[in-house]
């Protein structure tokens, strides 16, 4: 079975969760791993996602760590969607925006 690995980097603005683990992420850049298996039998060379980690860096008493943790293709996606969801409510919100100017 041949496998193949790719290597991504996703950013987030916001903190943020992912099902299954508790607790929220700081903002930050984390790199994403895809794990896939070639499909054997076919007239053309294609590939099924097996796998999808997060690297996760430990902080305090655990920094200097990483940890990959098990996440789904939908759930980072969801993931990535609400922070994006966050980041523009937060600058459509009435503190983001300049003060209008008294026109009296």
């Amino acid at each position: 079975m041949n496998m193949r690995s790719t290597r991504s980097t996703v950013t987030f603005s916001n903190p943020f969760t992912l099902p299954g683990y508790p607790g929220k992420l700081p903002a930050g850049d984390y790199e994403a791993l895809v794990e896939e298996e070639l499909l054997q039998g076919l007239s053309f060379e294609a590939y099924r996602r097996t796998a999808t980690y997060l690297t996760v860096r430990g902080k305090g008493a655990h920094a200097g760590r990483s940890e990959l943790r098990l996440t789904t293709e939908s759930d980072l996606k969801e993931a990535l969607r609400r922070d994006a969801d966050t980041s523009e409510t937060n600058n459509h919100s009435d503190a983001a925006l300049s003060p209008q100017e008294d026109r009296t």
